[in-house]
């Protein structure tokens, strides 16, 4: 299944060969640059940027939209730990940045075409050069980082902060720009460069995309058999569709936010880029502002110490004073910095109040009017709204949190009481059954979220325990909830075996070969009440199946008590760190990436009446 990366994940790479597609939407230059374990050049000659390129590297050469870059990293140098790809614009003709051009979109393929891993650089702004990614070595294997560093400097800033010195870099990259000549035509066709060193080139028809397609053919989650795991392919060989831009504003007003002005090839796309632009701008909005507070905390801490070891402060009034006078400083500098977040939040909330009414369903909350005779899709989306974060500082402003599809992890809704002030005041069986109905909140959002017959539901239900909360799915369960252990056993070995099959058929290319009773829709499975009715062998399987199945479209939702499950020691470990963990309550668990704030997350609960409308939809009754 290909890896959709975003900045700073990476993923392995399976063998030694693979290309490097790129496009752009405008004329860009591509190459590569070699470096050692730190990332820095060993000099001008570890730079590939025109045909032929570099022992182990084969490289276009010129300015086109698009780009094919071929890598043998078994035949790179010893000394070469990292190799970056590196897009730059040329100046003089184009966009003047990657900010008011296209996102450039860069896939890791096979040399069969096969994408292992792509990334869409947004986010960018004045650069007019950048890293997008880079293949690195970790102990004898080799794996690629999504990086997306981009230079307002350009080229010879990106080469300078990879160890070359200024002139040398100012030099190289003016030469790089004159020997780019004019831009290529787009290619329609299969790309094959001209290789130097043990690089084999692709046979001409193994390439993949002709120009407008949406993407390779087949993939490691398709064999060609129409059996497919990952989320739709979307068309990124074309630039994307124009972006609404608001009116001007008049003089002294904040510009007023437009829903969708994120980057994107598709609306989806760009909403679900601004949403999590929002996050990130809450997050650093408020970073600064907690900053701040501890600089005036700590100012007026010093001050009071300086003021009681001055002898002369202590006569009369003089000590009162000084300590006012700090104090007074510490509230202006508290005050200014509040002022400064509460500008950005107004921005934000004006933000959120035209973004939330465009969002498609999937994304949208339970009482929105998206939801509101909304038809089932026809298409898979690209993620789904699981909740909302929002932080102490700004409790009134609630950013979606969105999770891309398909789920890369299972779900875990702790019904335990332990770390979590709400759940601590809640009856132990009240937080059990509100944990379980928020699964089963889920679990409806996920069926509304997709085209008709997308997704098999099971339960496993050991004792019985969540006969009320399931019953509004009793129409849309695959089976009855399996319940006693021989239940349980049965259904984790029938899913097992579906996964076993399955995914050594993709692998073999021979998804022909399957079963024809087997079923290959992806399968949502909702384990109630774990640890109870589970063995050493089920707690095995259901490891398993967190590991394996989301590659071949089988997902767990778990309803469980970590605590409880504390009998089993180190055995479970592994599979409570593959699980996503959420609260049936708000809970401030989950960190951000940026600053590490503990966000509040809000379940999306469902109340009854909209639970019979969306059941409605998806039944037809």
């Amino acid at each position: 299944m290909t890896a959709e990366l975003t900045r700073g994940q990476n993923h392995p790479l399976p063998g030694t060969r693979v290309e490097i597609r790129v496009s752009a939407g405008t004329a860009v230059l591509a190459g590569a640059v070699l470096g050692d374990a730190a990332g820095r050049l060993s000099g001008p000659g570890a730079l590939a940027h025109r045909a032929p390129g570099l022992p182990g590297v084969a490289v276009p050469g010129g300015a086109a939209a698009r780009h094919l870059i071929a890598v043998d990293l078994s035949a790179l140098p010893d000394e070469v730990h990292r190799v970056g790809v590196l897009l730059a614009l040329v100046p003089g003709s184009g966009p003047v940045s990657f900010g008011s051009a296209a996102a450039p979109f860069v896939a890791v393929t096979e040399p069969t075409g096969v994408e292992l891993a792509t990334y869409t650089v947004t986010g960018l702004g004045a650069e007019t050069a950048l890293i997008a990614l880079e293949l690195y070595r970790r102990q004898d294997a080799w794996k690629v980082r999504a990086v997306g560093q981009g230079y307002a400097g350009g080229l010879a800033a990106l080469l300078a902060d990879h160890g070359l010195p200024a002139p040398e870099a100012a030099e190289l990259a003016a030469r790089v720009h004159a020997e780019a000549g004019p831009a290529r035509p787009t290619v329609t066709g299969p790309v094959t460069p001209t290789v130097t060193g043990p690089v084999t080139p692709v046979p001409s028809g193994a390439q993949g995309t002709p120009e407008g397609t949406a993407g390779p053919a087949e993939s490691p989650a398709t064999g060609g058999s129409g059996i497919d795991y990952a989320h739709p392919r979307r068309a990124r060989t074309t630039p994307p569709p124009p972006v609404p831009r608001a009116p001007e504003p008049a003089e002294g007003e904040a510009p007023r936010p437009v829903a969708g002005d994120a980057t994107g090839w598709t609306l989806e796309e760009r909403l679900y880029n601004q949403v999590w632009g929002m996050f990130e701008d809450l997050a650093r909005a408020v970073a600064a502002y907690r900053n701040a507070v501890e600089f005036a905390d700590s100012r007026l801490e010093r001050e009071l110490d300086q003021t009681l070891t001055d002898p002369r402060a202590r006569l009369g009034g003089a000590a009162d004073s000084a300590r006012d006078t700090a104090q007074a400083r510490r509230e202006e500098l508290v005050a200014q910095a509040r002022a400064v977040l509460d500008r950005d939040l107004a921005q934000l909330v004006a933000e959120s109040e035209v973004v939330e009414p465009a969002l498609p369903p999937a994304f949208a909350r339970w009482d929105a009017p998206q939801w509101q005779g909304a038809e089932q899709p026809d298409e898979c989306p690209m993620a789904l709204r699981l909740g909302d974060l929002h932080l102490p500082e700004s409790p009134e402003l609630r950013i979606p949190m969105l999770v891309r599809l398909p789920l890369e992890r299972g779900l875990w809704i702790d019904s335990g009481r332990t770390g979590s002030e709400a759940a601590m005041a809640m009856d132990t069986d009240d937080l059990r059954r509100v944990a379980m109905d928020t699964a089963v909140a889920l679990a409806i959002r996920v069926l509304a979220s997709h085209p008709a017959g997308e997704f098999r539901v099971h339960a496993i239900d050991p004792a019985g325990a969540a006969a009320a909360a399931l019953a509004p799915l009793s129409g849309l369960l695959a089976e009855a909830p399996a319940a006693g252990a021989a239940g349980v056993s049965e259904l984790l070995a029938s899913l097992t075996r579906r996964v076993d099959l399955v995914q050594m058929a993709l692998k073999a290319g021979a998804p022909e070969d399957l079963p024809p009773d087997l079923d290959t829709a992806r399968r949502l499975v909702i384990v109630h009440d774990f640890p109870h009715g589970f063995d050493e062998r089920a707690v095995t399987r259901l490891r398993y199946l967190a590991d394996e199945g989301p590659q071949v479209g089988v997902h767990l939702l778990m309803v469980a008590d970590r605590d409880e499950a504390s009998a089993y020691g180190p055995l479970l470990d592994p599979l409570w760190r593959s699980l996503l963990r959420l609260s049936p309550v708000p809970d401030d668990h989950l960190a951000d990436p940026w600053v590490g704030h503990a966000w509040t997350y809000e379940p999306l609960h469902l109340a009854p009446w909209e639970a019979q409308q969306v059941l409605a939809r998806i039944t037809g009754r």
